[in-house]
C-alpha cells in the first residue's frame, strides 16, 4: 500500500514507519511530500462525498503535520534567506483547514515565510496580519464553500479599501476557478498546492 492510501485510510503509525522507511532508503523528499499531498487531496474528496467527518480531517491533518515535520528540514531550505512573506487563511465562514495547510506545508518547503491567521477567519484577521506585515506582498485566501464566496469577496474588498493596493491576492480551494476570480476581486487563483508556490513566486 502506498504512502497516499495509508494517509488516505488514516493510518498514522503506518504513515510514518514508511516513511521513515523511504528516507532511509533515499527516496527523494519532495516525492514523499508528494505522496501525503495526494493522500490529503483524497481525505478531501472522502470528506464532500460524506465518507468522512469533521474528526476524519483533523486525524489526516495531525498525521500529514507529523509528516511534515520529518520532511522540512530534509528539504535543503533550513537556514536561507526566505524568499518573501505570504498571509494564509481560510476565509470566515469556513472551516476546512487541508487545503490551507496544504499550501502552509508548500510554501514553507519553498521557502517563504508564512503568516497562518487559521479557519473561519473574519477579514480584520486578514487585514491586521498585513498591516502587521508590510512586508508581505502575497495574500492567499482558502475557500471550499461556494457559500463563501462572499465572505471571499468581502475580504478581497477590505484589503483594497484598506490601502493596500501593492498586496497581490491568490485564491484557492476546490470549486476556486476564474469566475471566482472574477466575482471577488482577486488577482489570480492555483488548483493544487504546488501552484501557490509558483504563484507566489510569481506575484513576488
Amino acid at each position: 500500500m502506498s504512502i497516499a492510501e495509508m494517509l488516505a485510510n488514516l493510518e498514522d503509525e503506518a504513515v510514518m514507519a514508511e516513511v521513515k522507511k523511504q528516507i532511509s532508503d533515499g527516496v527523494e523528499p519532495m516525492k514523499i511530500f508528494e505522496a501525503c499531498q495526494e493522500g490529503m487531496n483524497i481525505v478531501g474528496k472522502k470528506f464532500q462525498d460524506g465518507e468522512y467527518f469533521v474528526s476524519d480531517l483533523m486525524m489526516s491533518s495531525a498525521i500529514f503535520k507529523d509528516v511534515s515535520d520529518v520532511i522540512k528540514p530534509l528539504l535543503g531550505t533550513e537556514g536561507e534567506a526566505t524568499i518573501g512573506k505570504v498571509v494564509l487563511g481560510t476565509v470566515e465562514g469556513d472551516i476546512h483547514d487541508i487545503g490551507k495547510d496544504l499550501v502552509h506545508a508548500m510554501l514553507s518547503a519553498g521557502n517563504f515565510e508564512v503568516i497562518d491567521v487559521g479557519i473561519d477567519a473574519p477579514v480584520d484577521a486578514f487585514v491586521n496580519a498585513l498591516k502587521e506585515n508590510p512586508d508581505a506582498k502575497v495574500l492567499a485566501l482558502s475557500c471550499l464553500l461556494t457559500t463563501c464566496y462572499d465572505s471571499l469577496k468581502a475580504t478581497v474588498e477590505a484589503v483594497k479599501e484598506a490601502g493596500l493596493t501593492d498586496v497581490k491576492i491568490m485564491i484557492g480551494g476546490g470549486p476556486v476557478d476564474q469566475s471566482v476570480v472574477d466575482f471577488s476581486g482577486a488577482d489570480t487563483y492555483g488548483e493544487t498546492a504546488q501552484d501557490a508556490v509558483f504563484i507566489a513566486k510569481e506575484l513576488m
